[in-house]
């Protein structure tokens, strides 16, 4: 769903000084993590986004992204992330868990904003792999908001499905040569999640068909905008794979 291009800034302001970047593709490296901009579908509106990274080590990372997007209504302009560095690359039936925790809020909004907060996993038959390539085999979103009446892809086939000591409306269909399979909250925003990622998985492999022998190639972390004005920050974030 997302295409994404990772190209490093020839510069970067000193270490210790919150580091902001605006182009289209910037990225920028994170502790064990790369805070991207990825506004893949820029040309789809009008508007601009900046990222802005505030802390990190190799466990964590704290990052705001603040946007004002209109037109295009239904098209996803953008999807600001962090990519972890080291949680990848296991196969989901060699996961013994994947904790995660994530702290986020809006400190500014406009009425009628159209975007999700979401989680943005890939899986593939090989071991590595770019997200939204021919590489990839599944996209596993995990929506801990959605403002505005969006829809993931595909069509609803639960309701309230308990997956993670919460409750999800989980959406399933094609994208590309890939599946999507999504899990939106049942019960509105969650605006700290701390969960064990494995319960996914499991669920995923029991109850939606993924083979256990399809390899984790990305996690990723932020917000798909469609239309608004918003500053949407990341207090803490951090996820990790522990393998069997």
């Amino acid at each position: 769903m997302h295409i994404s291009s990772f190209f490093a800034l020839s510069s970067l302001l000193s270490l210790g000084v919150a580091q902001t970047i605006t182009g289209q593709y910037d990225c920028l490296p994170a502790g064990g993590f790369t805070l991207c901009q990825n506004l893949w579908g820029e040309a789809a509106g009008v508007g601009s986004q900046k990222s802005t990274l505030a802390s990190s080590s190799t466990a964590s990372v704290s990052w705001s992204t603040n946007y004002t997007w209109a037109n295009g209504p239904n098209n996803v302009k953008s999807y600001a992330n962090v990519l972890s560095t080291t949680s990848k690359g296991v196969q989901l039936q060699n996961v013994a868990s994947a904790p995660t925790a994530w702290n986020w809020n809006y400190t500014s909004q406009s009425s009628g904003i159209r975007a999700d907060v979401s989680y943005d996993i890939w899986f593939g038959k090989a071991s590595s792999g770019s997200p939204a390539t021919s590489a990839s085999s599944y996209e596993i979103m995990i929506w801990l908001s959605g403002l505005g009446g969006i829809q993931p892809v595909g069509s609803q086939i639960t309701t309230a499905t308990p997956v993670a000591n919460h409750t999800w409306n989980v959406w399933k269909g094609p994208n590309a040569n890939w599946q999507v399979i999504s899990f939106v909250s049942s019960t509105g925003d969650i605006n700290d999640f701390n969960v064990d990622l494995n319960a996914f998985f499991t669920y995923l492999v029991n109850s939606q068909g993924v083979a256990s022998t399809q390899y984790i190639q990305a996690i990723q972390a932020g917000t798909e905008a469609f239309v608004g004005t918003a500053n949407l920050v990341t207090n803490s974030y951090s996820v990790s794979i522990v393998s069997k």
